[in-house]
């Protein structure tokens, strides 16, 4: 308890010496506060004899450095660009790839108004991750789990590969 009293004597004195009153600014009272006085700073040489602080060590085994060189693959725009221009200008249906990019900026907007309409909704969400993890639970089970399934996967996608690529 006279540590307790001690320490707040002491904050009392820190404050008052850290606003002293100059001969221009009248005296006002001093406002009382409902919040307790903190401690005074210690300074670090009060502890240097009985507690010793070290800084922790560092490990420099794991160094990012970032460098540009060419390389590392670094695209030129320039080149970038004649090519996206060359494949244009070979395209003969151009009408219809116009077509099926407006229709796929037009489906990711929809989506995205769809699942924000099913976030609004305050079960929906969780029970959607619910599914998700059961679905993924057993496409594991079905597809990953076995050595033989895994090769059933392989040989399904090998065909849909082919089937896009229409060279079934």
């Amino acid at each position: 308890m006279a540590a307790a009293a001690s320490t707040s004597m002491a904050a009392t004195a820190v404050f008052a010496s850290r606003f002293p009153l100059s001969s221009t600014i009248k005296a006002t009272p001093a406002r009382c506060s409902s919040l307790p006085y903190l401690p005074p700073r210690l300074s670090p040489t009060a502890f240097s004899s009985s507690l010793k602080f070290t800084e922790p060590k560092r490990s420099s085994l794991l160094q990012v450095k970032a460098s540009s060189s060419e390389e590392s693959g670094a695209v030129d725009s320039s080149e970038l660009l004649t090519d996206l221009k060359e494949k244009w200008d070979a395209l003969d249906n151009k009408s219809t790839v116009l077509i099926y990019g407006g229709g796929a900026i037009v489906t990711v907007w929809l989506s995205s108004i769809i699942v924000g309409a099913i976030n609004s909704v305050p079960l929906l969400p969780k029970i959607m991750e619910l599914v998700g993890l059961g679905y993924t639970g057993w496409f594991v089970y079905r597809y990953l789990l076995f050595k033989s399934s895994r090769k059933e996967l392989v040989e399904d996608l090998e065909q849909l590969k082919k089937k896009i690529a229409g060279t079934e």
